[in-house]
């Protein structure tokens, strides 16, 4: 076996081990500590944490979401963690772009082109429960989340809970 497939194997299982250590722990944390793309590490999680949807859903997704109120939108970099809370609006490709303008904060151009897999993750963030929806890159990095918002109490949205399991259902 090579030194790089050793290389590789060693850095899963010290993923592995950060995450029986710390299982609500960021994913992109654990990725970047041990040289991993992000979905490399979602992968790891117990089945049924992380279901994943075909790359052709994208529009189908994003649709379903615009009915959903206010999300919680986030861009995850190695320089910025950026949240920003608002409806997603309806979408439109063109000129190779899903192009999203409206009455919202969230807007701007995405490569959907890009996104190789979308994935409904279920799992625990810091002792909560957490339901996202992750859009990746062939590169295993995420493009971007959509959260499941919470209330004053810090629970999570009744009816959005409803809407995610309802959308996740469709690619189990």
């Amino acid at each position: 076996m090579s030194a790089q497939i050793i290389a590789f194997e060693d850095r899963l299982s010290a993923a592995r081990a950060a995450l029986a250590a710390k299982p609500d722990g960021v994913i992109e944390n654990v990725a970047r500590e041990h040289g991993l793309p992000p979905r490399e590490v979602l992968a790891m999680l117990p089945p049924g944490e992380a279901v994943s949807a075909p790359p052709a859903a994208f529009e189908a997704i994003w649709t379903d979401v615009t009915t959903w109120g206010e999300v919680l939108f986030i861009v995850n970099t190695p320089d910025i963690v950026l949240e920003c809370h608002g409806p997603l609006v309806p979408g439109s490709s063109g000129h190779g772009w899903f192009n999203v303008h409206g009455d919202s904060p969230i807007g701007g151009h995405i490569k959907a082109s890009n996104c190789q897999e979308i994935c409904f993750v279920d799992r625990k963030f810091h002792g909560r429960r957490s339901l996202s929806i992750q859009f990746f890159n062939a590169a295993g990095e995420a493009m971007f989340k959509i959260f499941v918002r919470r209330d004053k109490a810090r629970d999570l949205m009744a009816d959005q809970v409803l809407r995610f399991e309802a959308l996740r259902t469709t690619y189990l």
